[in-house]
């Protein structure tokens, strides 16, 4: 579960806008006859769709770590954004946040699902109530 009390509010601020090669690299360095021509990305722009209904969460546990989310990630949450049949979501379940996938029963009925061969592949929460915030429009990771 994740803590709602370590809520990340985004904030923008100046625009950072850093160099954004058009070279490719495979497993090395850009080969020097490629054109190096640079535009700037500001990376605000690049991740946050709707600044002021996103917000965003560091995870803990490995719930998700075959959908790429993983300890100490910080995911990026749009809370306008519509959450749909496969959609990364955060919900809140008994008070905590909570990185699922949200996924229906052959029932019809919403559901949560982990993304973890350590989980039970069985819906989680199948029945129970949860409350989407949610959807996870960014996995930010440091190497």
């Amino acid at each position: 579960m994740l803590d709602k009390n370590v809520i990340i509010d985004y904030a923008p601020r100046l625009a950072l806008a850093l160099p954004l090669l058009d070279s490719r690299v495979a497993a090395g360095f850009p080969s020097p006859a490629d054109d190096h021509s640079e535009r700037k990305i500001d990376l605000n722009e690049h991740l946050i769709r709707r600044p002021l209904s996103t917000f965003f969460l560091r995870v803990e546990g490995e719930s998700m770590s075959e959908a790429g989310i993983l300890p100490g990630d910080m995911i990026a949450v749009d809370k306008a954004a519509s959450p749909r049949v496969g959609s990364v979501v955060v919900a809140e379940v008994n008070g905590e946040f909570t990185v699922k996938r949200l996924d229906q029963t052959t029932e019809g009925q919403w559901c949560l699902r982990a993304e973890s061969r350590h989980w039970p592949k069985h819906p989680f929460l199948q029945g129970n109530q949860f409350r989407i915030w949610g959807v996870v429009v960014a996995v930010v990771r440091r190497c």
